[in-house]
């Protein structure tokens, strides 16, 4: 990786070397970890009763939570907790599962996926509000977990927010290509490079991501491979594109077999992929976990719909006259595609569905008129709902 004399230098793509990569996965020193069972391939490994004896007390549950963080940020950047989530609670949540999966697949429709084929496998997304719908009382026993708990406000501090995609890969079903997780690893290379080194940074600390496995995971069920330290590469988001990043992952990577009721928690820039399922008869099925911090959010309520609606007349002659608008339409309207509805906004073709930014430009780039730009929002306002009309 070149080096440059100011720390503020943006980060390239061409710059990657899968060397200095090696090289620091070579020199690594993990924190003190008093509250390990073991460690296995570099991954600590949590017993969810010694945890749970642990943080009785506040002072104990201080340390639990510093020392989460401090393997999450500083160590291998994942760790597995054992036996947190009783049987009996995940096969309600299980069998709940499978029935939105089925009724799901009746209706018919593409499901996504961002790193694997599309319809290979069967996932459930924003599975937290359709469990709560359909199974209120399933959703506060599996919910009320104090380890999952535990884990969130080890990295993010109070007031996450939860979101869960359940993904079940089939028998036969391949894995992922490696990638890090969201924010920054659901954008392009080219829009990635756009973004400066320090959100690069503060990318991982905005997330928690996680996994619930809901039965037994085998290494022939395909449980995730993960690059241990990988999230202290800086460039990483950039570096997981490249083919000799891809195939030093897929030499080097560390996989751990998971028992049904484990959870699993990572850096989202931990180099990581969901693995094959070579068996012939386990559908591997985990609930994946996306944490997000609280101060991922604006503090002021904006309707920028109604911003954008009132202002494209505007926008639109200046930009017929031949006025650069770009920065006005950056001011006003969402330039970010999520939170959204993955099922009925999905990036099927892309990592991101088209955002209100990118419709306002299409529309100012075809001189649409205003109830057509009208038309559209509505459109796009309507498949980011979770309900249907």
């Amino acid at each position: 990786m070149t080096t440059t004399s100011t720390p503020f230098a943006r980060l390239r793509q061409a710059d990657c070397r899968v060397e200095d990569l090696a090289a620091l996965l070579a020199d690594q020193s993990d924190p003190d970890l008093a509250f390990t069972e073991r460690v296995e391939q570099q991954v600590p490994i949590y017993d969810a009763a010694r945890l749970r004896a642990a943080i009785a007390t506040d002072e104990g549950c201080a340390a639990v939570e510093s020392e989460l963080a401090a393997v999450l940020a500083d160590g291998p950047g994942i760790f597995v907790i054992t036996g947190a989530l009783s049987h009996p609670v995940l096969d309600r949540v299980s069998a709940a599962f499978e029935e939105i999966i089925a009724t799901e697949r009746a209706a018919g429709g593409e499901v996504g996926d961002h790193f694997a084929a599309g319809g290979v496998n069967d996932r459930i997304w924003n599975a937290l509000e359709k469990l709560a719908v359909a199974h209120p009382e399933d959703f506060v026993d599996y919910y009320a977990d104090d380890l999952v708990a535990l884990a969130a406000r080890s990295w993010l501090g109070p007031g996450y927010q939860v979101t869960s995609q359940v993904n079940i890969v089939n028998p036969g079903g391949v894995g992922q290509t490696v990638h890090r997780d969201y924010h920054l690893g659901f954008t392009s290379p080219e829009v990635t490079e756009r973004y400066p080194r320090h959100v690069h940074a503060l990318s991982p600390v905005l997330t928690l991501q996680g996994a619930i496995a809901h039965c037994d995971m085998p290494i022939e069920t395909g449980p995730t491979l993960y690059l241990p330290h990988s999230q202290k590469y800086p460039p990483g988001y950039l570096a997981y594109w490249l083919p000799e990043f891809q195939d030093y992952f897929t030499e080097h990577h560390v996989q751990l077999p998971l028992a049904k009721g484990d959870v699993v928690f990572f850096n989202p820039a931990l180099f990581h992929a969901a693995g094959s399922n070579t068996t012939g008869d386990v559908r591997r099925m985990a609930n994946l976990l996306q944490i997000s911090s609280a101060f991922g959010r604006a503090m002021e309520s904006v309707d920028r719909e109604r911003i954008v609606t009132a202002i494209y007349p505007a926008l639109l002659s200046r930009s017929t006259a031949g006025v650069d608008v770009s920065h006005a339409v950056a001011a006003s309207a969402e330039g970010y595609a999520f939170p959204t509805n993955l099922d009925r906004d999905q990036p099927v073709d892309g990592m991101s569905p088209p955002s209100q930014a990118d419709i306002v430009r299409e529309a100012l780039a075809e001189g649409a008129a205003p109830a057509d730009l009208a038309t559209r929002l509505a459109a796009h306002s309507t498949r980011r709902t979770t309900q249907e009309d």
